[in-house]
């Protein structure tokens, strides 16, 4: 009897043992070649995982899967240099084929670069403020005490990991997002064009960056890696370095409406702008395509627009589009601990701090600001029109987004 349990106890260790080396040396992105070039982040160092180091406070399963992992790795901490001078080469100015891009253009002027030193204490600041607002258990907010393992598979989309280097990037939709995504395509090597990885990132068309099967990310893992998904994130989230890049919400607020509202774009007409001209407009027979509606002058205001944020069924219908989705829901701030969070407002300073943290400066620049980026200063004229009791009623829907990462509370729009 006791020989029969021994024997299945073998055969079920075994076969965990085979699905583990499966997922390590099958797995086509790279879980097995953790080319860790992070120094900065907090928790860790560099050569922790190569050296089966800091790996307290991981439940057992986690630790037997990261020591297991960490067995098999090949530590690099260097590009070649081939690659690397291929990485630096290539077009300096964009090719502009978007509608967007040529509506906003690319400021080429250069910016003075932060001290980093001053960069490091904004970044200290930034972080103690979203700890702070996180264990406070007096601000209150959905979803705010609910632990990682609580967060749905569908809500982790934004996550990108890169095991190239070590990064995970939560992108936030009209915060420099088309851009990051291009670098991380360069820096994961996941997409290629005529057999060879993209190098410069603003060579990578606008339609491959948004495509969802060019990027890995945290939702994938399950079909990737079934049961073992969640340990493996705890993993890559305990060890890799997690960014992050916030706006102004109000003003974040304002870029969605203008791109996806302004600019004749087919797919959100026909899903949002028709809904909201026949509830808040009481237009009714409306043309099926974008293109004869701006012809007819049929276009949603930002008053529409703000209804439709502010209406109850919104939601009941479905969550809000990824566009117009606060930050606290799309990168879940206070279940993950970031390592850098960047600001939009100051994007060039930021960026290039973080790739210089990342040690990929020599590899690649960030892309270029618009030229007409949507500006804080633009908040008075666009609420001008706005009742009030609604701008109000919006504060409350954004005002996780603002207090978290250490955005002022607008005085001048929420009173008379």
């Amino acid at each position: 009897m006791t020989k029969a349990r021994l024997l299945r106890l073998s055969v079920v260790l075994v076969s965990i043992f085979m699905i583990l080396l499966i997922i390590v040396y099958w797995d086509n992105v790279g879980t097995a070649h953790f080319y860790l070039h992070t120094s900065f982040s907090r928790p860790r160092s560099p050569g922790a995982i190569a050296a089966g180091e800091d790996w307290e406070a991981l439940p057992d399963v986690d630790e037997f899967l990261a020591k297991l992992l960490s067995s098999s790795l090949k530590h690099n901490s260097s590009i070649p240099r081939k690659t690397e001078q291929l990485l630096i080469q290539g077009s300096n100015k964009p090719v502009i084929s978007n509608l967007e891009e040529n509506v906003r253009g690319y400021d080429w002027s250069t910016h003075k670069d932060r001290n980093s030193m001053d960069q490091e204490k904004l970044q200290v600041e930034r972080q103690r403020t979203l700890r702070e607002f996180c264990a406070n258990s007096s601000f209150t907010f959905p979803t705010k005490e609910r632990s990682f393992d609580d967060i749905p598979n569908y809500e982790l989309n934004h996550l990108i990991v890169d095991d190239r280097h070590g990064v995970i990037y939560c992108y936030v939709p009209k915060v420099a997002c088309t851009n990051w995504k291009r670098v991380m395509i360069v820096l994961s090597e996941s997409l290629l064009d005529q057999g060879v990885p993209y190098r410069n990132p603003l060579d990578i068309p606008r339609e491959h960056v948004h495509n969802t099967s060019t990027h890995l990310t945290f939702n994938k893992f399950w079909r990737r890696y079934g049961k073992f998904s969640r340990h493996l994130m705890k993993i890559k989230l305990k060890k890799y370095t997690k960014f992050l890049f916030v706006r102004d919400p109000f003003v974040r607020l304002i870029s969605a409406f203008r791109s996806k509202f302004e600019l004749e774009n087919e797919d959100f007409y026909r899903r949002f702008a028709i809904p909201m001209l026949k509830l808040y407009s009481n237009h009714t027979n409306l043309p099926t395509s974008v293109s004869e509606a701006f012809g007819a002058g049929l276009k949603v205001s930002f008053s529409d627009f703000i209804q439709y944020l502010l209406d109850p069924r919104t939601e009941k219908m479905a969550p809000f589009n990824e566009h117009w989705r606060q930050v606290y829901r799309l990168c879940h701030p206070c279940q993950i601990d970031y390592d850098f969070i960047g600001k939009l407002e100051t994007l060039d300073e930021d960026a290039a701090y973080l790739l210089q943290l990342l040690k990929v400066d020599r590899l690649l620049r960030f892309p270029p600001s618009y030229r007409n980026r949507t500006a804080s200063s633009w908040e008075d004229n666009w609420f001008a029109k706005i009742p009030l009791a609604w701008r109000q009623q919006l504060y409350k829907l954004y005002e996780a987004d603002f207090v978290l990462f250490g955005y002022p509370k607008p005085e001048n729009l929420l009173k008379d």
